[in-house]
């Protein structure tokens, strides 16, 4: 079969050539063998068909990389753990938090400052050195979702405001301020276009391209407890419940698997799992 010719349909509803690449990049990322790459591309290219979705594509490669390693299919599945966060969108503010602090940010989450004009409630803000960072976390618990111009242009107003509040504080006269927009999804054209103009830092799962929240994930090595295949939807909603965000998180302690009511038996398998996650 010549799976190139292959048309597939993405969550955003366009039409592309199905690229056997571009999923072999995507497993590879995972860690897997190239042994277990390679039966897996086979069997999926077997059962591909013209209008096949990439949820169904996905489905299937993260079915048969569970049966190899559960582990690789922890680190497969991690946009879509993502989006399992919600839908509040706070565990993602914190999980955002924890990828700035890995890097050496202080942070803080959820806190009411007061702007020039009105008080504002930031997501998360972060500093480091004489650099000072409102930051806003756009959320979208399924694929297909692109943050437009509105969203920027939004942000920007409310951090103009806060800016020039934080500009009378003691000591931030020098300081370099910026507001910041993260989401786990894409920027329209228009959006990466004001952000740039406009100063905003906009980061997203695959922008800036060699700086994206995805490659920061990468390099953190910090998990979401949602990517962990050991681990039922009720039973990471409750440790969500609990504030309970990082698969290291659980390295460092066990019992907030055990006052869920997860068997010993059980948690064993899950913090195996978190380990070979956090380890690689």
């Amino acid at each position: 079969m010549l799976t190139e010719k292959i048309n597939i349909i993405k969550a955003s509803g366009e039409t592309v050539a199905f690229s056997s690449e571009k999923l072999k990049q995507s497993l590879t990322k995972s860690g897997a063998a190239e042994n277990a790459i390679a039966e897996i591309l086979k069997a999926v290219q077997d059962k591909l068909y013209d209008g096949i979705t990439t949820k169904e594509i996905y489905k299937m490669a993260f079915s048969l990389l569970k049966k190899n390693a559960g582990h690789f299919a922890a680190r497969y599945k991690l946009k879509r753990a993502i989006m399992e966060l919600g839908p509040s969108g706070f565990p993602f503010e914190r999980f955002v938090a924890a990828i700035l602090k890995k890097q050496g940010y202080q942070t803080q989450v959820g806190v009411i400052v007061e702007g020039h004009c009105v008080k504002h409630e930031i997501d998360v803000i972060a500093e480091k050195d004489n650099k000072h960072f409102m930051v806003e976390c756009k959320f979208h618990n399924s694929s297909g979702f692109y943050c437009n111009v509105k969203i920027p242009l939004y942000i920007q107003s409310r951090f103009l405001d806060v800016e020039k509040q934080w500009q009378k504080m003691p000591g931030h006269a020098t300081k370099f301020h910026q507001g910041w927009v993260v989401t786990n999804t894409r920027f329209t054209t228009d959006a990466i276009q004001f952000g740039n103009c406009a100063g905003l830092h906009l980061l997203g799962w695959n922008y800036p391209t060699e700086a994206s929240l995805k490659a920061m994930i990468d390099k953190s090595g910090l998990h979401p407890i949602t990517c962990l295949t050991t681990l039922t939807k009720k039973e990471k909603q409750k440790l969500l419940d609990k504030n309970i965000v990082l698969c290291m998180d659980l390295c460092k302690d066990e019992m907030p698997l055990l006052d869920i009511g997860i068997k010993i038996n059980q948690v064993k398998k899950i913090i195996n799992e978190a380990k070979q996650l956090c380890a690689n």
